[in-house]
């Protein structure tokens, strides 16, 4: 799916060290002048969480009101809806088997391609909220079982939304 400017699929990959996955992927975003933002899709409430996400860190790099140094910890930032780098950190890639929405902004079909050494693209739904990524959204987003009562259940994903707005409000 595109946006504005970037391009989001799912894909999953096997990650044993961060630091040589990382290299990986700069050295595929320097090649076709693009950059790659991995999104870990069991702490994203589905695509429209990466989608606010990048779309206001995009307009935060544009506007030059940036809390961080790279679009990529912007975005993550926003994914997780915190000012701390070691919070959004965890809306990354991580040791072990990764699901991930992976973003390209600008898309390019030949990054994908050659992302595809390092991953392999799928054709999941991650939309669904088990219950087990509920509870996880919950207590990354603290979000209160009483919150969560009063808005109803079905609202868990807008309530996620929510807080990734509010840290502009918190700047």
């Amino acid at each position: 799916m595109t946006g504005s400017g970037f391009e989001i699929r799912t894909a999953t990959f096997r990650v044993s060290g961060c630091s040589m996955f990382l290299s990986g992927l700069r050295a595929v975003a320097a090649a076709h002048a693009t950059r790659i933002i991995c999104f870990n899709a069991d702490l994203m409430a589905g695509r429209a969480h990466v989608e606010a996400a990048m779309e206001r860190a995009l307009r935060s790099v544009r506007a030059g009101t940036t809390i961080s140094s790279s679009l990529e910890m912007e975005a993550l930032l926003y994914a997780s809806g915190s000012r701390q780098c070691s919070i959004a950190e965890r809306f990354g890639i991580h040791e072990g088997k990764n699901c991930a929405y992976v973003c390209l902004c600008p898309p390019t079909e030949a990054a994908f391609q050659d992302l595809s050494a390092l991953m392999e693209f799928v054709d999941g739904d991650w939309e669904i909220l088990s219950e087990d990524k509920q509870e996880r959204l919950r207590e990354a987003f603290g979000i209160t079982r009483g919150e969560l009562e009063a808005a109803g259940s079905a609202r868990l994903r807008d309530l996620v939304l929510e807080r990734v707005a509010l840290l502009e409000v918190y700047r």
